[in-house]
């Protein structure tokens, strides 16, 4: 196992098994979650003992491909270099409560979403726990700024990682490590079902975030492929039952596509869909894919979609857009990235 992939015990394993105390562990472990590049850069760690690791568990660090900061609103996103010289997008989002990260799970997804840019070139390969990690770390590392809460939203469905994401979940949570607390953290699915029932199983105090789209197997089937294996009212019931396990409320994720998804018959049978489910609905203004012909709502469609909602007793907002001067948009820098690559 790739020793910054490990916890606090495994590392203190590890190293008594070099012979060494196990306070070392707890020292490396805290080096290894401050941002470090190389064992070198351990100063309190014995030089030999720092050998021996960089020879026993070597590790990489990504690096930065591109940098993009809005002059909007001070939203950064990363391209970030894996050791494989595969790329994932981080992205860096500022609020009046912190600073939020946006991470991906994956390189590449192969969900099919109709609006979505990550999934154009399919999967290539899903994160280890600790390229999560990385992203959170180093992306706080370079900008010099403290990051408080997580979303795992960007490239990939972290619960199609299900595993890693539970390892890194384990690591970035820990008190030696970033010690980001779970309810600063949002996980977003597109709605693997098994999955959401084995996380409710777990009863972590996260975030569930559920990518709904439509309130029909009719709509949803169109935008997205997932639902023929899991339709709508299947995933609707797989919520209730987190609810029912967690007590925590589901955020609906719902992209407003004009004309698809957006009139004020989908509203109120979405309505209808949630009933008794205490959720709150997330409106996202599409964002603009060169790939798909699909176009955002207008804003008064928004607006009615909403107040629709609303007076039926479901709390709903209009995501904030940010970083739309520098392709925010999930996969769109990686996708403009990868193909300039293989044009040269």
């Amino acid at each position: 196992m790739n020793i910054k992939a490990m916890t606090l015990p495994e590392v203190t394993e590890a190293v008594k098994a070099l012979g060494q105390p196990a306070f070392r562990g707890k020292q490396i472990y805290s080096w290894l979650h401050q941002g470090v590049r190389s064992y070198e850069e351990m100063t309190n760690i014995p030089k030999d003992l720092r050998a021996r690791l960089a020879e026993k568990y070597p590790f990489t660090t990504p690096q930065v491909v591109r940098k993009q900061e809005s002059k909007l609103d001070g939203t950064i996103k990363y391209l970030w270099k894996l050791s494989d010289g595969n790329c994932v997008e981080t992205v860096l989002m500022r609020y009046h409560y912190g600073n939020t990260v946006c991470i991906s799970t994956e390189v590449g997804c192969r969900m099919g979403c109709a609006f979505c840019a990550s999934t154009l070139g399919g999967l290539v390969r899903r994160l280890e726990p600790e390229e999560m990690v990385d992203q959170v770390l180093f992306t706080q590392v370079d900008s010099g700024l403290p990051v408080s809460h997580i979303v795992l939203m960007g490239i990939g469905e972290p619960l199609d990682n299900f595993d890693n994401v539970m390892r890194f979940l384990e690591l970035i949570n820990s008190e030696s490590g970033m010690n980001i607390s779970m309810r600063h953290i949002s996980l977003s699915t597109c709605g693997l079902v098994p999955k959401i029932d084995e996380l409710a199983k777990r009863k972590l105090q996260l975030t569930l975030s559920v990518s709904l789209h439509a309130p029909s197997d009719e709509v949803r089937n169109t935008i997205m492929p997932v639902n023929k294996a899991y339709p709508t009212e299947e995933l609707i019931e797989a919520c209730r039952r987190y609810y029912a396990a967690t007590n925590r409320r589901i955020s609906f994720e719902y992209a407003m596509i004009n004309g698809v998804n957006d009139t004020p018959a989908h509203a109120k049978l979405l309505l209808k869909r949630l009933k008794g489910l205490p959720a709150h609905m997330n409106l996202i203004p599409l964002n603009h894919v060169e790939e798909s012909p699909l176009k955002p709502s207008t804003k008064a469609a928004v607006a009615a979609f909403q107040k629709i909602l609303e007076d039926g007793g479901v709390s709903a907002t209009v995501r904030r857009t940010l970083g739309g001067d520098i392709d925010a948009s999930c996969g769109q820098l990686r996708r403009k990235y990868t193909k300039t690559e293989a044009a040269q």
